[in-house]
């Protein structure tokens, strides 16, 4: 059976920074909350604040940890306060396995890129994550990218990112039906500063798709 089989479309935040705004998607039912442990991000914490935000997630919302290329040492260090590993880089599936923890693959959405072909090399990851490709730049783009190009097909699950926010979602759940949509810039009021009410309204539109 396909991953993507008629199912609810689960919701990731990605980017928390703050307590409240932890409380405030957990409120608004998020599923998934993200840490960006790359410092090149306007939204990274250190494993010192990760610990304490990790802290604030209640049971049965997954805590997931951004990477980019990332040592073993990083990601050693940040583990015990996540559930998910989400790598973002030029991780080979071997790097991606050394982890020992379980694994989403993030994929930018480049010309040429044979979909099917990555689901293959990362055959054991919980997931693929899907976002807009800009040179240089490993994820939170803000941009959306042609959501047709994702076959319908994939033996792994679709964890669609890139450009959503509360006014988009409901047509790309209804066009790609992900497993997940993964949201950053879409329900901020500045970086690293998530606004409840857009938090709320993004939640609300991808459960309408439901």
């Amino acid at each position: 059976m396909s991953a993507r089989a008629s199912q609810r479309t689960r919701i990731k935040i990605c980017g928390l920074t703050r307590e409240q705004d932890i409380r405030d998607a957990v409120a608004a039912g998020a599923d998934a909350l993200g840490f960006v442990l790359w410092p090149g991000s306007k939204r990274a914490v250190d494993v010192a604040r990760l610990a304490e935000l990790a802290a604030c997630v209640p049971a049965f919302v997954t805590r997931v940890g951004l990477f980019v290329d990332a040592s073993a040492e990083e990601i050693a260090a940040a583990a015990p306060h996540l559930d998910l590993l989400q790598l973002h880089g030029n991780e080979t599936p071997e790097q991606c396995r050394a982890a020992g923890r379980p694994y989403i693959k993030a994929l930018r959405m480049r010309d040429g890129i044979d979909l099917d072909a990555e689901a293959a090399r990362y055959h054991d990851a919980r997931g693929l994550l899907l976002d807009a490709y800009r040179p240089g730049v490993p994820g939170g783009t803000g941009e959306t990218f042609d959501w047709s190009r994702i076959p319908a097909d994939l033996p792994l699950p679709v964890i669609l990112a890139g450009g959503l926010e509360s006014g988009n979602v409901a047509a790309a759940v209804a066009q790609v039906a992900p497993y997940a949509v993964d949201v950053s810039g879409g329900v901020e009021a500045a970086p690293g500063e998530k606004s409840a009410e857009r938090m709320q309204a993004f939640c609300q539109a991808v459960r309408q798709q439901r």
